[in-house]
């Protein structure tokens, strides 16, 4: 079962188990502060958990968690609620803490769907160069969720994030490259960082040959954006 229509929830469409409630769900905008929001989510999960007792919940939650400028936000407090009535109420789950998922469609405002509009749109883009973003494929979200259940990862919480953070300006610059144009900058001493701690996934990208930073990030924008090149 699938709860869900954006990004994440899509991305499993192809995996749906009868067994498995993929909670795709939730409050996705780490900016949301009406508290309708937060409650339309809290009560779909315990109506999901109390109606499907046997199966295994999957909740996608998200490493915002670990960003000082937002862990006093209402969205990561919500967040950490949610993960709260799960691990009390599920008799099995797998909370699924997930970095910036990049894929097919998604929030025109995700931060590369903004800055590829952006560029491509000649638009003036403020810069905060003391900021860094974890960015990761949402079909590697899948294979590593996938292998977390069939390992029986289960009552746990697993960040799945990439090796490592990208800054900004690094962000950009491969966007440039693969839009063959430059960026309008205007660059502020701003921006926060935070690392992300990724022991149980880390294998996944040393196995699968995804170690080299700027191949990854070029290798999504290829994947989802080729068609802005026409």
């Amino acid at each position: 079962m699938i709860i869900g229509n954006g990004l994440i929830a899509n991305a499993f469409r192809n995996f749906d188990k009868k067994d498995i409630v993929f909670f795709a769900s939730g409050v996705s905008n780490s900016l949301e502060t009406d508290e309708k929001q937060f409650l339309r989510e809290e009560n779909l999960i315990r109506k999901t958990i109390f109606e499907n007792p046997n199966q295994l919940f999957v909740y996608f939650s998200t490493c915002s968690i670990y960003d000082s400028s937002k862990n006093a936000s209402a969205y990561v407090n919500h967040k950490l609620a949610m993960e709260h009535i799960i691990a009390t109420e599920a008799e099995n789950y797998l909370i699924v803490r997930i970095s910036n998922a990049v894929g097919k469609g998604g929030n025109k405002n995700t931060l590369i769907n903004f800055l590829v509009n952006s560029i491509r749109g000649n638009k003036v883009i403020k810069t905060h160069i003391e900021a860094s973003r974890n960015l990761i494929d949402v079909e590697d979200v899948v294979e590593i969720v996938l292998e977390l259940i069939e390992n029986q990862r289960f009552n746990q919480i697993v960040n799945v994030a990439y090796l490592s953070n990208y800054s900004i300006l690094q962000i950009i610059q491969i966007i440039e490259t693969f839009l063959q144009q430059k960026a309008e900058l205007e660059l502020l001493k701003a921006g926060q960082s935070y690392s992300i701690d990724i022991p149980d996934v880390q294998n996944y990208f040393r196995k699968n040959n995804l170690q080299d930073k700027e191949n990854y990030l070029s290798g999504i924008l290829k994947k989802y954006y080729q068609n802005f090149l026409s």
